[in-house]
């Protein structure tokens, strides 16, 4: 079983590219700090549906389990990016969506 973290963030329209990847560098940073966590992948929107809504950036993060994803979430690095992100939002916390999906074990060969 693995718990996908699915984040999207409606970034304030001043922020640039160049404002934003600092950001998902500190995101990467984490990597390596919490046990459980896996794969994380972050970036802006490349959807040919182009159906965003203003959610033109996003991460996700995959965690072995739910306690990996509860101790990631009480990390004082994420906290810190947490923070940051709430405030380069556009709205605050009302620019972030959460999402959080348990992925069941995909059968060998599948």
């Amino acid at each position: 079983m693995t718990v996908r973290h699915i984040v999207l963030v409606k970034f304030k329209p001043e922020l640039s590219e160049e404002e934003i990847a600092p950001l998902w560098e500190e995101l990467n940073a984490i990597e390596g700090k919490v046990d459980g966590l896996g794969a994380i992948c972050a970036g802006r929107s490349e959807s040919p549906e182009k159906i965003e809504r203003g959610y033109m950036h996003g991460f996700t993060v995959d965690f072995r389990d739910w306690e990996a994803l509860a101790a990631y979430q009480e990390h004082p690095d994420h906290r810190a990016l947490g923070a940051k992100l709430v405030a380069n939002a556009q709205g605050g916390i009302d620019g972030i969506l959460v999402f959080d999906l348990e992925i069941a074990a995909q059968p060998q060969g599948a």
